[in-house]
Formats: C-alpha cells, structure tokens, sequence
C-alpha cells in the first residue's frame, strides 16, 4: 500500500488568559485529520490547552511545486 504524505496548513484561533489568540502552522501528514489531531496534540502540550480552547477555521493542503 503506497501512502502520500502531504503538507497541509491549518489556522484559527486558541484562548489564552480569555483572549483569543489566531495561529497557522504548517505540517506534514498523511489525511487532513491526522493533521488536525497534530494540531490539538501540539498546542495542547505547548500552551497547556485543552480542545474546547483550539478553535480550527481551516484546513487546506498546500501544492507542493516541483
């Protein structure tokens, strides 16, 4: 079985301290939700974030030119 692993963007905003804060990061997965749950995982260990503080707005893959 041949996997593509891709690059995907996703944005939106987490609460720190009661204000809203956006953010966008890039990474690699294999499908868009894999690439979320990254994102809670990251967030939620760095800022000490739980899920209902992460908001997601967007979550598109990147062309990878080449």
């Amino acid at each position: 079985m041949v996997s593509d692993v891709k690059t995907y963007q996703v944005s939106g905003k987490m609460r720190i301290k009661n204000r809203w804060l956006p953010f966008s990061t890039t990474l690699k997965a294999l499908r868009p939700e894999h690439a979320l749950e990254s994102v809670y995982s990251n967030l939620g260990s760095r800022h000490k974030l739980k899920r209902f503080d992460i908001k997601v707005d967007e979550v598109k893959e990147m062309v990878e030119v080449g």
